[in-house]
């Protein structure tokens, strides 16, 4: 068994080294690398706008490290009056770091829907909510607090930036490696896969085993002809390394 695991550095090759420390074949291929966001310059004025109880949602660590980065740089500083929401553990943590305040982040499943299941936004009426984000993405978040009745924006604090892969030659290599497993924690990743893959790959790649960090996502997988999809619940390298490790060792007591 060889796993490939496709999401961003450097978060990819820290799992590829933890995975195949524990004696457990992986290669790391990141599908994109992370840049800063066109409206980092604009969020200083953002976050001003936000009132006593208003919402400051964070979608990843990459939005919430990058937004720190530039809000050091040009000396400003995070406010303290607003509800400061994170979309998952990892993110929370370095939010809250940065901060210096409380955050909330869902316990049991770490996308948009366990953060519209947070209590703190079942009443969002006449409220302001900024979406720290990439360049695309939780809409879902978006629709639902506008239907609840809050003001809401976007600030795209980093982007997302293909690499230029040759997917004749890599899914050539993966399978000469015996890559039988997959790990995509995004939609859009997975998307971009599926289309690196050639016709004459296809049926080897449909065949691997997918994990995935979300229902959404594997919903996705499904319609797009996988048949082998695993949920993990999260894209923290902490749940795919203990996932993986589990199936890993169950792959060697049957050699």
């Amino acid at each position: 068994m060889t796993i490939l695991i496709t999401r961003p550095a450097p978060e990819c090759h820290q799992l590829t080294q933890q995975l195949n420390a524990a004696g457990i074949s992986a290669i790391a291929q990141p599908l994109l690398e992370i840049q800063p966001g066109q409206q980092l310059p604009d969020l200083p004025c953002a976050l001003s706008q936000l009132q006593n109880g208003d919402f400051l949602i964070v979608v990843s660590v990459h939005a919430a490290n990058l937004a720190h980065n530039y809000m050091m740089s040009v000396g400003a500083s995070w406010p303290k009056n607003v509800h400061y929401i994170a979309v998952g553990q990892k993110t929370a943590a370095a939010l809250q770091d940065y901060t210096g305040q409380a955050v909330m982040a869902p316990s049991e499943r770490s996308d948009s829907e366990g953060v519209l299941a947070l209590p703190v936004l079942s009443d969002v009426a006449g409220r302001r909510a900024l979406i720290l984000r990439g360049n695309g993405g939780r809409e879902l978040i978006y629709q639902r607090l506008c239907q609840g009745g809050a003001e809401v924006s976007y600030c795209e604090t980093y982007q997302r930036c293909w690499l230029p892969l040759d997917g004749s030659v890599l899914s050539r290599s993966w399978q000469q490696a015996n890559v039988d497993t997959l790990v995509v924690t995004s939609g859009e990743q997975l998307d971009q896969l599926v289309k690196l893959i050639p016709d004459n790959a296809k049926a080897w790649f449909l065949n691997c085993q997918l994990f995935v960090p979300s229902q959404r996502i594997a919903d996705q997988a499904l319609g797009l002809g996988f048949r082998l999809i695993s949920n993990v619940g999260s894209a923290a390298n902490g749940p795919l390394f203990t996932t993986l490790s589990k199936i890993g060792t169950m792959g060697k007591s049957d050699d």
